[in-house]
């Protein structure tokens, strides 16, 4: 089993879904888990589950002042961030001609440029100390596409191009950068799905090679993993975790 007792781990949007999951996970493998989310009362009832040694802090990755605020304060309280995941994010399922600009805007404000600003604010001391696990949560909509989400699926392809990007940057400084792309995951995205059509919602599953959507759970130990010593040597990768879903 991956130990990471001794390092201190920050998620985003870990509040809930599969931010919630991969807390969880990493508080189980010996890390101090800073969980951050914009929903702060959400973030404390995860924390307190995990344990007195975690805490929650409110951080709006889009916010560049609160994140670096936020992030100052978890270093304070929890030591300095050995792993960050960058999880949160948004999104809004419908036709792309339907959508308005007030929407794009959010969704890549959120999904990239809160991980770009979010990665800057703890970058610096993960090169001082010549240590740092990065593992983006994208999605397998960045990969291959998906109908209904045009815009996130382009953040998430930002986010696996960033994460290659950095890691060629980061690589000889101890710092690895890495990918988890989910596939269908049931979340309350997914619940979107199948507010707007069961009959579609009912395909993903049937079109999975095993036969199932996934669940938070299936995400968080393959975060776990990257952020761990066994994995040292592993970056600039893109894992997807569907399933079989998406195998290119």
């Amino acid at each position: 089993m991956t130990s990471l007792k001794g390092r201190t781990a920050l998620v985003t949007g870990g509040a809930g879904g599969i931010g919630r999951a991969i807390a969880r996970h990493l508080a189980q493998a010996g890390a101090k888990v800073a969980v951050c989310d914009m929903n702060l009362e959400g973030a404390r009832a995860v924390a307190a589950e995990l344990g007195p040694e975690h805490a929650a802090f409110a951080m709006n990755i889009a916010d560049s002042a609160m994140v670096k605020e936020a992030t100052a304060a978890v270093e304070a309280t929890l030591g300095p961030v050995d792993i960050l995941v960058n999880n949160a994010g948004i999104d809004k399922i419908e036709q792309f001609v339907d959508s308005a600009e007030d929407t794009w805007r959010q969704v890549v404000d959120v999904n990239y440029l809160g991980t770009v600003i979010v990665t800057r604010a703890v970058l610096d001391g993960m090169i001082e100390r010549q240590y740092g696990r990065i593992v983006n949560i994208a999605s397998d909509a960045g990969r291959v596409g998906s109908s209904g989400e045009v815009v996130y699926s382009g953040t998430k392809g930002a986010v696996i191009a960033f994460a290659k990007a950095l890691a060629r940057e980061t690589a000889a400084k101890g710092i690895t950068v890495n990918a988890v792309c989910p596939g269908p995951t049931d979340t309350a995205l997914l619940d979107q799905v199948a507010d707007l059509s069961q009959k579609l919602y009912d395909s993903l599953a049937r079109a999975i090679p095993m036969r199932r959507i996934g669940t938070p759970d299936d995400v968080a130990p393959a975060v776990v993993f990257l952020a761990g010593d066994g994995a040292a040597f592993i970056t600039g990768q893109t894992l997807s975790v569907s399933g079989g879903l998406t195998m290119a």
